[in-house]
């Protein structure tokens, strides 16, 4: 998320309105090729209002609409700060591998986006977004035609069966849960512990393929957002014949545009055409490029040296989910020359600290913290108003009813902290002067200037503070532990599609405290439980007030996490690159439309 290696891949907000989906697009969409970018505000994050329909045949049908001036050939230059998180489907739930997977993996459905950043739900494999009956309890997928996996063999319902029940095994430890446990409930793994390995499979009564064509999803109440969850690219296809189980991580076989030639791990990826990908089966993706070279090495700081430069390979070459370097910041935004080759949006990440509840019991305490946190200082930390807000929340700007005024800390207008009020809740509390606690951050250039900016402020209320740097690729892998053994760390979320329903419930619901699982804080109250079932069952509508109120029982009566900022996005790319402009979809420079202007 990372890159911001937040775990999500949708930046747009949702309203329900008479029962169809409304989605908000986050606004600031320049298009690069000489436009540039400027700030972004809360109102560019809902000012653009219009409705997105899951798509039928005719919007699921390839080929993906022309880009304006594209031509073909030529490799694309990707700079990375180190390796990918996941490349297996079933494991990937942050961003950098969730735009890596844009270019070599298909799902069920996908995000189909205009050049203003509107997106439909639309079908991949599938011939649509999917056919509901039974009042939403049921949904249909029929299997498109010509779907191949690089070596030619032909996709089928089996392998949408496969790639599902491959999430009930251990295999599967890092990603998203949502179908599993919609057709299963949360101990989804207790149906089909060995997953698809030793011949079983989950019923006809949950999850039934009628032909090889045919996939049919059996729920116990309505799922609507079901074509959004599958667009994620958690529940892109694993053919049953490629599946390698843990290794498939490494190697992964394509069924997009591109397809892995050299990975060596840590280092270096190319990816190269996959001649067996088919234009005419896909709406989304395009094949422009001959590939892209991964380098998986260079420093945020390196990455925006090169670009501004803009010389030799630099001129070839993107940012992938790394953002300009804040130290540069002006350099890029105060020369027209620069600033014309960048993208900017508004993102759905919150950043927040959050508390291991298991080590920080008492709340005073986390009340303490929270309102010493410098939260305008962490933010020139990522870019000042290029890289975010300061929050006062937990749900970003960009989700529907977003109240801007909600600031029960106090933050927006003591946006550097007050060390006052947090002495007098210490004092309150009786914490000693000395009181060791453990903070983990990522070894980022972001996460250690804010590392420097946190450890300052606790120390001024008396804490004697170790510092635990965690490489930025296993980050969310080590604090994801229950007994992990740190007190404190900076995460950001946002949503994986557009409902707070996917904010509150994977990282505030008691039941999902799990190894592997995103309640990093392990908050596990009874009525913020009960909202959460009470929200799931609602209207929409009345669901939102119900998320409002469990969004302000975890912010002021329980603080699992307290609020730092919200995220936005600025990143660099090269002159000769075509293409280029903020994809609303992945919160980043959107990958499948991107052209060399000269091959």
């Amino acid at each position: 998320m990372k890159p911001i290696r937040t775990r999500t891949a949708r930046a747009i907000a949702v309203a329900i309105v008479a029962g169809s989906l409304t989605l908000t697009a986050c606004s600031g969409n320049d298009k690069g090729d000489g436009k540039g970018t400027d700030a972004k505000s809360q109102k560019d994050a809902a000012e653009q209002q219009d409705p997105v329909v899951y798509g039928d045949a005719a919007a699921s049908t390839g080929p993906a609409k022309d880009v304006a001036g594209a031509k073909q050939g030529g490799f694309i230059n990707v700079y990375m700060q180190s390796d990918l998180t996941h490349m297996d489907p079933g494991q990937i739930y942050v961003s950098d591998a969730g735009q890596f997977s844009n270019l070599i993996h298909r799902g069920l459905t996908n995000y189909q986006e205009d050049a203003e950043g509107n997106l439909t739900v639309v079908g991949d494999i599938a011939t649509d977004a999917g056919q509901s009956s039974e009042g939403g309890k049921v949904w249909t997928y029929k299997l498109k035609d010509g779907i191949k996996d690089e070596d030619g063999n032909p996709i089928t319902s089996a392998d949408v069966r496969h790639t599902i029940e491959r999430l009930y095994s251990k295999v599967i430890f890092d990603g998203p849960t949502f179908v599993q446990s919609w057709l299963s409930g949360n101990d989804y793994r207790k149906a089909l512990p060995d997953g698809p390995y030793k011949g079983k499979h989950l019923p006809d009564t949950v999850l039934e393929t009628p032909d090889d064509k045919t996939v049919v999803f059996k729920f116990n109440q309505p799922r609507p957002d079901l074509p959004q969850a599958l667009a994620m690219a958690g529940y892109s296809i694993v053919p049953a014949k490629q599946d390698t189980k843990a290794k498939y991580d490494k190697a992964p076989a394509a069924l997009g545009p591109y397809k892995i030639a050299e990975y060596k791990p840590g280092k270096s990826m190319k990816l190269v055409k996959n001649d067996q990908w088919d234009p005419k089966t896909d709406a989304v993706r395009h094949q422009y490029v001959d590939g892209f070279n991964f380098t998986n090495t260079v420093s945020q700081a390196s990455q925006t040296k090169r670009l501004i430069s803009d010389q030799g390979e630099a001129k070839n070459a993107i940012q992938f989910t790394d953002p300009v370097d804040p130290a540069q910041m002006a350099d890029v935004v105060t020369n027209p020359q620069t600033k014309k080759r960048t993208i900017a949006g508004y993102q759905p990440y919150v950043w927040q600290l959050t508390f291991n509840l298991d080590r920080v019991k008492d709340k005073k305490v986390r009340d303490a913290i929270t309102y010493a946190i410098p939260s305008q200082s962490m933010v020139q930390a990522d870019g000042g108003r290029y890289g975010g807000e300061v929050a006062g929340g937990l749900l970003a700007p960009t989700l529907p009813g977003f109240d801007p005024t909600y600031d029960p800390f106090g933050k927006l207008k003591k946006p550097n902290g007050d060390i006052e009020k947090a002495k007098e809740l210490l004092k309150e509390a009786g914490v000693k002067e000395g009181t060791k606690l453990t903070y983990a951050y990522s070894n980022t250039p972001r996460g250690q200037a804010q590392q420097v900016i946190l450890k300052d402020a606790l120390e001024k209320l008396g804490f004697d503070v170790q510092s635990k740097e965690i490489d930025r690729a296993s980050f969310y892998e080590q604090i994801g532990k229950v007994k992990n053994p740190y007190d404190l760390y900076m995460t950001g979320w946002g949503q994986d599609w557009p409902s707070p329903s996917t904010v509150i419930t994977p990282v505030y619901d008691g039941e999902l405290v799990a190894d592997g699982a995103s309640n990093y804080s392990h908050i596990n109250d009874k009525q913020v439980n009960e909202l959460i079932q009470k929200a799931l069952k609602q209207e929409p509508e009345e669901a939102a007030k119900t998320w409002e109120q469990a969004h302000h029982r975890i912010v002021e009566e329980i603080n699992p996490a307290a609020p730092v900022y919200y995220s936005k996005q600025l990143q660099l790319y090269g002159s000769n690159i075509g293409g280029a402009r903020y994809s609303t979809e992945s919160s980043y420079i959107n990958i499948t439309d991107l052209y060399l202007k000269q091959p």
